[in-house]
């Protein structure tokens, strides 16, 4: 069952509608690794990451995960083993990752959109994320939305919502 419903730049589930961003370059139907769009297409999300060092946990009847310092999302499209997954990092790591622990606030919460996550392709994007923004400023191909927004939509969404981005 499709819940959440993105197109222009609003986000709607049942009766809340939401502003968010999209990618700097827009939404795309055949999405590469660094083109900066928005997959289109039908997903499922994964659990809620948090930055249990400055927010608490959030009400959600997903499951939580506390962000920690070694946390990394494998954008490495040479990577076939690791590609577009969660990792761990360190200085020995010799892949490519987007850092999960940031100085700024975007990943403070985050939800894995699962994008070329089941069958990976190499190339074809990864670390799509529904996470945070204070400013609304374009991302790099992730769904962004206000922090209380985001919380209120952690708090009626399950392991079941779909994401559909048109």
């Amino acid at each position: 069952m499709i819940k959440i419903l993105i197109n222009k730049e609003r986000l709607v589930y049942d009766e809340f509608e939401f502003k968010c961003v999209i990618g700097k370059n827009g939404k795309v139907k055949k999405k590469k690794e660094g083109d900066k769009k928005t997959p289109v297409g039908t997903f499922s999300l994964g659990n809620l990451f948090y930055r249990y060092d400055r927010k608490n946990k959030p009400e959600t009847k997903l499951k939580c995960i506390r962000i920690m310092k070694n946390m990394g999302w494998c954008d490495d499209p040479k990577s076939k083993k690791l590609y577009n997954k969660l990792i761990k990092i360190n200085k020995k790591t010799k892949v490519s990752y987007e850092k999960l622990f940031r100085n700024n606030s975007i990943y403070d919460y985050l939800i894995p959109i699962n994008y070329n996550t089941k069958e990976r392709k190499l190339g074809k994007g990864s670390a799509i994320f529904l996470h945070v923004t204070k400013n609304f400023k374009k991302t790099q191909g992730c769904v962004a939305l206000q922090q209380n927004d985001f919380l209120i939509l952690a708090k009626i969404i399950d392991k079941n919502t779909k994401i559909k981005i048109l």
